[in-house]
């Protein structure tokens, strides 16, 4: 197998700017690699794929719409469990990407520490639960990243409010346009004049959001009180951590980061969870609780907006775990936001399976 040219397939979701981090990781790679780019929203993706017969499929999720997400969904779903093909991230973590309500599911089931979170599909039945609940409460859209759709609700009232939204045409809505709380919108804005495909997208993307508002069902969430929530980042064995740090309501989207040494049983607590369920392209977001973690975000997918995730005394490097201790190691290993070691993890796995 070493010497093989592995095929590989990138999945591209409905933005076909949205893989030039595979594209470019495949490309400088050491590996020998013939890469295919394939739209998930071709008529004939399905024969494509099978033609061409990959060795790995890279996938991409789209996160701006529900529309979008379920077709990437169902067709990367009947490529992994019914055609068995090996793709990366898998069709787990995909499952966990921009669908909150899913999430939520899978943590309960798995007894997995979280924020208490219910979803619901009868207004009366929501409103009937919030009777009862404490204040204040977190509504989140099923998509939104970055902090997007996420309403901090502080008292019965404005929760009423927020379900009679949820269940009427108005819906539940999401912020349209760039994000104001991560600042530089001069450094950004110049970025995109010299890039006019970026900018088509980006206004295609905006309109896409504005018309896609939430109604039917509502997700709340218990607040828990916080300065920081934690990312932990898992990539293969690289682990790598950060604090995101509140500005505001949120610490979502805020770009605020504290980089220190991270305790050594919040690196144990996703290393657990991620290898019992094989997750290993994830960013979890968790937030410190009086009886230990609680997870509040999972992504296969996460943006980086400095290029590491980590540093120990302002050297950048990650976390691995050898014989039950955690060994730190300097280095650059978050090159192209971290689709590089995300390609090498792709391999090591495919070639370790196979």
């Amino acid at each position: 197998m070493l010497d093989v040219t592995m095929k590989i397939v990138i999945l591209q979701n409905e933005n076909p700017l949205d893989s030039i981090r595979w594209e470019k990781a495949c490309n400088k790679s050491k590996h020998r690699i013939e890469h295919f780019k394939i739209s998930v929203l071709s008529n004939s993706w399905l024969e494509k794929i099978q033609e061409i017969n990959p060795h790995i499929i890279l996938t991409k999720p789209g996160g701006i719409s529900s529309f979008y997400k379920n077709v990437y969904d169902e067709r990367l779903m009947i490529l992994a469990n019914e055609l068995q093909y090996f793709c990366f991230p898998s069709f787990r973590e995909v499952m966990f990407y921009e669908n909150k309500k899913y999430l939520s599911y899978w943590l309960k089931a798995n007894n997995i520490p979280h924020p208490s979170t219910v979803v619901f599909y009868n207004k009366y039945e929501a409103l009937d639960w919030l009777v009862s609940a404490s204040f204040p409460l977190v509504g989140k859209t099923n998509i939104g990243a970055s902090g997007s759709g996420v309403k901090i609700l502080k008292d019965k009232a404005t929760a009423e409010k927020y379900i009679f939204n949820a269940f009427s045409k108005k819906g539940l809505g999401r912020r349209i346009g760039p994000n104001l709380a991560k600042g530089g919108l001069l450094k950004r804005g110049i970025k995109y004049v010299f890039s006019p495909k970026s900018i088509m997208q980006k206004i295609k993307k905006y309109n896409v959001i504005s018309s896609e508002i939430q109604q039917g069902f509502i997700l709340l969430q218990n607040y828990v009180p916080h300065n920081f929530e934690w990312r932990v980042v898992r990539m293969g064995d690289s682990f790598f951590a950060h604090k995101k740090v509140k500005k505001g309501e949120k610490t979502s989207g805020s770009l605020i980061k504290e980089y220190s040494e991270p305790p050594t049983e919040l690196l144990d607590f996703v290393k657990n969870i991620t290898d019992k369920h094989s997750l290993f392209s994830q960013a979890v977001d968790l937030f410190e609780g009086d009886s230990g973690y609680l997870i509040n975000e999972m992504q296969c997918i996460f943006g980086q907006s400095d290029p590491y995730q980590m540093l120990i005394n302002g050297e950048p490097g990650r976390y691995i775990s050898k014989s039950g201790r955690w060994i730190f190691q300097s280095g650059d290993f978050n090159t192209n936001e971290s689709f590089d070691l995300r390609l090498e993890t792709a391999i090591n796995l495919y070639r370790n399976r196979y």
